[in-house]
């Protein structure tokens, strides 16, 4: 069984068992969360699409760990003008284990 879950402006495709890095969540390393804004849920051939959302399916995960991303770099170049312009960003993520799929 799967679901599509969307979680910090993103949508996750997710099953029991896998583990999954979104946008932080305010949430402690080891405390369980109840996700329960499910897009779609699906068994085999057999599919449930919400509108907007599926009523009474939840998604159970974990918090793993809390992380950084690696760093993406970013660069602006004015040719002949005399202006460069370098900077950096590392996005903050959580790191989820999903243990449970109720649809």
């Amino acid at each position: 069984m799967y679901a599509v879950i969307k979680t910090g402006g993103k949508q996750y495709k997710v099953a029991a068992g896998e583990k999954i890095k979104v946008e932080q969540i305010a949430a402690d390393v080891g405390q369980e969360i109840v996700i329960d804004q499910v897009l779609a849920v699906g068994n085999g051939a057999e599919l449930k699409v919400g509108t907007p959302l599926v009523t009474g399916a939840t998604v159970k995960a974990t918090v793993v760990a809390h992380g950084k991303h690696d760093k993406v770099r970013i660069f602006k170049l004015r040719r002949r003008k005399h202006y460069k312009k370098s900077q950096g960003h590392r996005q903050t993520y959580t790191e989820l284990a999903i243990s449970a799929v109720n649809g």
